[in-house]
């Protein structure tokens, strides 16, 4: 009997091996990566109005409290509104110092470190005081630094108002112009007591006043994050009433 031929179905023929698919290679991707958007930049030196929320002294204030801004009126780069009017500016208290007894004035340092724009877009922000306006006699140095009256008026109102004492007390003794002398000394002693018994004017912030900041270095903003087309509105906040420098009393 005829041996059966070989089951054909389990090998392939010369012309199916031929025609087998290849191996496939894992793709590699060529598509270059995403360029970074586009970015308005906030140049260096460029000015900031704000009005403070929280008022801050030297009385009270401590390296670390944290202060709160708001952006008076726009800023405007390329005629684009880029920080609109309302924006709020964060920061912190770096340093508190106390006016002393016999001279000295109150300090203020405080850096502003965070901006919040509108639309709830946040961005690094590296910027000190220029200007106050705090309804008194601080100035800003050329530090940042913000620093109280001196009240030299009052010191010398203060010994001139013990020394006509003194010498209204001295007369009245009944010792003539003797006495009056001695009074006036007496006087004067007791007020020059009383100004080196107390300190010089805080160094105050308080809420409603306005500083004009400026950045340190370029704010960079992500374009299609500030395409804003209003100039923004901030909040009305009263300024602070005038006041006169008032020395503390010790032991406060």
């Amino acid at each position: 009997m005829a041996a059966a031929p070989a089951n054909p179905g389990n090998a392939a023929t010369p012309q199916q091996a031929s025609t087998a698919a290849p191996a496939v290679t894992p793709a590699v991707s060529t598509t270059p990566p995403s360029a970074k958007g586009a970015q308005i930049q906030v140049p260096t030196g460029t000015h900031i109005p704000l009005v403070l929320h929280n008022g801050i002294s030297t009385r009270s204030a401590r390296p670390g409290d944290p202060v709160y801004f708001e952006t008076l009126f726009p800023v405007m780069v390329d005629g684009k509104v880029a920080i609109p009017a309302g924006s709020y500016v964060s920061g912190e208290v770096t340093q508190s110092k106390r006016p002393g007894r016999v001279k000295g004035r109150g300090e203020l340092a405080i850096k502003l470190t965070t901006m919040i724009l509108p639309n709830s877009y946040m961005v690094n922000l590296n910027a000190s005081p220029s200007g106050a306006g705090t309804g008194g006699g601080e100035t800003v140095n050329n530090e940042g630094k913000v620093v109280g009256d001196s009240d030299k008026a009052s010191d010398v109102g203060t010994v001139v108002k013990t020394t006509a004492a003194g010498a209204g007390i001295g007369a009245i003794a009944g010792q003539g112009a003797r006495g009056a002398g001695i009074g006036a000394g007496i006087g004067a002693a007791a007020g020059l007591g009383a100004v080196l018994l107390s300190r010089g004017p805080d160094a105050e912030l308080p809420r409603g006043s306005t500083v004009e900041a400026v950045i340190d270095r370029p704010i960079l903003l992500d374009a299609d994050k500030v395409q804003f087309t209003s100039p923004g509105q901030a909040s009305t906040l009263p300024g602070p009433p005038n006041r006169e420098p008032q020395r503390n009393k010790i032991p406060f």
